[in-house]
């Protein structure tokens, strides 16, 4: 059983008994708490530490845990209602509206129930994660003298420069920002890069999160299609002239959600293209450290390529370890720098240093390679694994690209399928998928569904997972 599964069953467990002591009555020890539900110390911690949260229990250094004492009665709610007006007056003289739907995003971050197979996750599961050179990078970093202090804010030289190296080309240190993961670097480009109400091109389909951060920013985006080879360069020139944009957003690399990896011949032709409508391309780099074992050698990052400052290059450390490692870097080169790191220091002062220091400590250690052999291994397993059971039980699920790298295959639904439908049954049937339809900023051509196959136990789960996904799509009206 997963941690986080056992301590929500604990603490169930001990909310369902409070009624047997009397406000301020002592709980049982951790030890008997351990003894009598067989569960870790760390569980029963972590699940008092739940209780304690919610008002519940108190707990006391040294003493124990004592049921609280209750609450004097619920204050009547207030009225909110005045916000929709507010909330709303700019509505009407807003180009594009700033509300922000984050369901595309939360599909792929929230914990689904107890017993799911977890097909719609955005990270790897714990087992793929490398916990225990985390811990040991972490009491490292914060051993190292001036760990707790303030930062430089560009981010520490030597992590930089690592980055620096890892992009490769003509990119030096004093071209990176450190920034709080992929997420928050994408969202400063695109601040720095395009007015609010302008265009912004990008591929479709695409990642709901960078959707979100456009819109929220008040851009529009607009779609570029793409195919098995990347975005297609006629039509992305095409879309520059109809549109005025001067922003291209792309995944050159095992793209998400298709998994396209940007072809040799439409690399500079990209590049190109956006130079010659003096547009910058915001190139996210998120998956080059989830390659798969098969994959060969990777194409150089369009900005190791870039010696005139058309690309602005996003990476992060976060996806091939753990979701909590927010750490990743922008590199930009010219006049766009100052405005990046402008807006960055504006938005975050800077990244917490022993983030810095922990993910420095743990990609110049001999456990980094090594993890990052496992996980490109793991997940051609796992890969392979998914695809022949779909082929084998649910060979109307087209899949049109087979990946060498990332985390999920896309799916095209028959015609006669409906992905709303198909979505609900399989979350009924136990197994959680995520829907295509936030992935395109304009109308689908078809239905979608995106399968994770990083964020399970293993190959036995994915099977499972098919399984019951063929037990949904029977569900479904012929």
């Amino acid at each position: 059983m997963q941690e986080r599964s056992s301590v929500a069953e604990l603490a169930s467990t001990l909310k369902r008994e409070l009624n047997r002591y009397s406000p301020g009555g002592k709980l049982p020890s951790s030890r008997a708490l351990v003894e009598r539900y067989r569960v870790s110390p760390v569980t029963v911690s972590r699940a008092l530490a739940q209780l304690a949260a919610e008002g519940l229990v108190v707990t006391r250094p040294g003493a124990g845990a004592f049921r609280a004492q209750p609450r004097t009665g619920t204050p009547p709610p207030g009225d909110t209602s005045w916000q929709e007006v507010t909330l709303s007056a700019d509505a009407a003289t807003e180009l594009v509206p700033r509300s922000v739907d984050a369901s595309g995003v939360l599909v792929t971050l929230a914990a689904p129930p107890t017993g799911v197979v977890e097909f719609n996750g955005g990270y790897l599961h714990p087992s793929l994660q490398p916990e225990r050179a985390l811990a040991a990078a972490l009491a490292r970093a914060g051993r190292r003298p001036g760990a707790w202090g303030r930062p430089p804010v560009d981010g520490l030289p030597e992590l930089r420069e690592w980055f620096a190296r890892e992009i490769g080309g003509t990119v030096t240190a004093a071209e990176i920002l450190i920034t709080a993961g992929g997420q928050s670097a994408i969202t400063t480009a695109l601040r720095a890069l395009a007015p609010p109400g302008a265009p912004v091109l990008v591929e479709s389909p695409t990642y709901p999160g960078m959707l979100a951060v456009a819109r929220a920013a008040g851009l529009r985006p607009v779609p570029v299609p793409t195919d098995r080879d990347g975005v297609r360069p006629d039509l992305l020139a095409a879309a520059f002239r109809a549109t005025g944009a001067r922003l291209l957003v792309a995944q050159p690399l095992f793209q998400n959600p298709t998994g396209a990896t940007l072809a040799g011949e439409r690399r500079r032709e990209v590049v190109r293209i956006a130079r010659e409508a003096g547009a910058f391309v915001v190139e996210d780099d998120f998956a080059r450290r989830l390659v798969h074992e098969d994959a060969g050698p990777l194409p150089a990052p369009l900005a190791a390529e870039d010696p005139d400052g058309v690309v602005v290059h996003v990476c992060s450390l976060t996806k091939p370890t753990s979701p909590s490692l927010r750490v990743g870097a922008l590199a930009a080169r010219g006049p766009v720098l100052e405005r990046l790191r402008a807006i960055q220091v504006v938005d975050n002062f800077f990244v917490p240093r022993p983030l810095q220091e922990a993910a420095l400590e743990l990609v110049g250690s001999p456990a980094w390679s090594r993890h990052l052999r496992c996980v490109s291994a793991e997940l051609k397993n796992r890969r392979d694994t998914m695809t022949t059971a779909l082929q084998l039980h649910l060979p109307e699920l087209a899949l049109p690209h087979l990946p060498s790298g990332g985390y999920h295959l896309w799916l095209r639904l028959p015609d006669t399928a409906d992905e709303p439908a198909l979505v609900a049954a399989a979350l009924r049937a136990g197994v959680a998928v995520a829907p295509g339809r936030p992935y395109f900023c304009a109308e689908p051509p078809a239905g979608h569904v995106r399968l994770s196959f990083a964020g399970v136990a293993g190959p036995a789960e994915i099977a499972e997972g098919v399984r019951r996904l063929r037990g949904a799509y029977d569900e479904l009206p012929s």
